[in-house]
């Protein structure tokens, strides 16, 4: 199968996919169980994304200095840390344990 051929049904599949949530009737999306989990799928897929980039290595299943930040970052949020806290204490400790040999 060329790229072009790929790249040609890629464009086909989006397309389709963006002409079938036009399609969908405006009462459907008005109920209160689609509009609950189209709050939840921005959350949902961020938590995928995260999970796959600190847990990973392309191949298989790593715990490495980033799952040590994430758990850093965890805890200061459960403290109710400000955002910037968060963050800086997620670095800090990923470069710690880097600098350990971890």
């Amino acid at each position: 199968m060329s790229i072009w051929i790929a790249i040609g049904v890629t464009v086909i599949g989006c397309y389709a996919v963006k002409l079938a949530g036009l399609l969908v009737p405006a009462g459907v999306l008005e109920r209160p169980l689609v509009r609950r989990l189209a709050a939840l799928l921005p959350v949902a897929l961020l938590a995928a994304l995260t999970a796959q980039q600190a847990f990973s290595d392309g191949q298989s299943l790593v715990l490495d200095a980033r799952a040590a930040g994430l758990a850093a970052a965890a805890v200061a949020l459960m403290l109710r840390a400000p955002f910037l806290l968060v963050i800086g204490a997620a670095v800090v400790v990923t470069a710690g344990v880097r600098a350990l040999g971890g």
